[in-house]
C-alpha cells in the first residue's frame, strides 16, 4: 500500500512537471500565491518543471526497481520545496487563507509525506 502511494506521488510530480513545462502561463494565472512571488517568468517555471519531472521519474523508477537511493533522491526536491513553502507561511505570520491552504494541500503535505515514505521504503517493501 505504501509503495503504491509512493509511486502515485511519483506520478503526481511527473504530471506537475509536464503541466509546468507546457502551460507555465496557466500555472502562474491560476495557482494561489504564485503571482505574489514576482512577475511571470516562463523560463523559471519551466526550469522548476524539470526538477519535478526528475523527482517524479526517480520516485517511479525507484519504486519499481526497489531502489531506496533513487526513491530518496526523488523525494529530495519535493521535501526542499515543501520546507521553503513553510518558511513563506512563517514569514506571512501563519495566516490561514487560500494561499496557505493551497500550499499545504499541493506542496507541503505531499513533500513531507513523500520523504517519510522514502525513508521507510525498505521496511515497506519487505512487509
Amino acid at each position: 500500500m505504501m509503495n503504491k502511494l509512493l509511486f502515485g506521488l511519483g506520478i503526481y510530480y511527473t504530471l506537475l512537471g509536464i503541466y509546468l513545462l507546457f502551460a507555465p502561463a496557466h500555472f502562474y494565472a491560476v495557482t494561489p500565491g504564485v503571482s505574489m512571488m514576482g512577475p511571470y517568468n516562463s523560463h523559471f517555471i519551466r526550469d522548476v518543471s524539470f526538477a519535478f519531472l526528475a523527482s517524479g521519474i526517480a520516485l517511479q523508477l525507484g519504486t519499481i526497481q526497489h531502489n531506496k537511493l533513487a526513491v530518496v533522491i526523488g523525494a529530495l526536491w519535493p521535501l526542499l520545496h515543501a520546507l521553503f513553502h513553510i518558511t513563506i507561511w512563517v514569514r506571512r505570520d501563519f495566516v490561514v487563507d487560500r494561499v496557505s491552504v493551497s500550499d499545504f494541500l499541493a506542496v507541503i503535505i505531499p513533500g513531507l509525506l513523500v520523504m517519510l515514505l522514502a525513508i521507510r521504503f525498505n521496511e515497506v517493501r519487505n512487509a
